[in-house]
C-alpha cells in the first residue's frame, strides 16, 4: 500500500511490517500504539522503524492511518476518554452558565 509519512512516500506491505518490527523489544507506551503480532508497540516506535525517519518528522496520526489501512488494530492513548456529545439544548445551557443535565 502506498501512504506518506512526513511528506515522503512509502509501499508498506503487511507483512514487511511485521518482519521489520520482529525482536524488536516494546517500548512503554504512553500515547497512541499498534498491535502487531502479540505485541503492543508505541505508534511512533513502529513508524521510526518502518521508514528510517526520526520520530520528529511525522505524527502519531499519519503513522496510525496507514497502520490502520493495512489492517493492524492501533489504540488511542491510554486515560483520553473522549469528551461527552452534548445536545443542542445542553450546548446553550452550558454557554448560558447553568449547569449541563446529563
Amino acid at each position: 500500500m502506498r501512504c506518506v509519512i512526513a511528506r515522503f512516500p512509502f509501499d508498506l506491505v503487511k507483512n514487511d511490517v511485521q518482519q521489520s518490527m520482529k525482536g524488536i523489544k516494546p517500548e512503554p507506551v504512553t500515547g497512541e500504539s499498534v498491535t502487531i503480532g502479540r505485541r503492543i508497540f508505541p505508534v511512533k516506535q513502529v513508524g521510526e522503524v518502518i521508514t528510517g525517519q526520526d520520530r520528529r518528522d511525522f505524527t502519531a496520526g499519519e503513522v496510525t492511518r496507514a497502520l490502520t489501512r493495512l489492517g493492524f488494530t492501533c489504540h488511542t492513548a491510554p486515560g483520553i476518554v473522549p469528551p461527552p456529545v452534548l445536545t443542542p439544548l445542553e450546548t446553550a445551557s452550558a454557554q448560558l452558565g447553568a449547569a449541563a443535565q446529563m
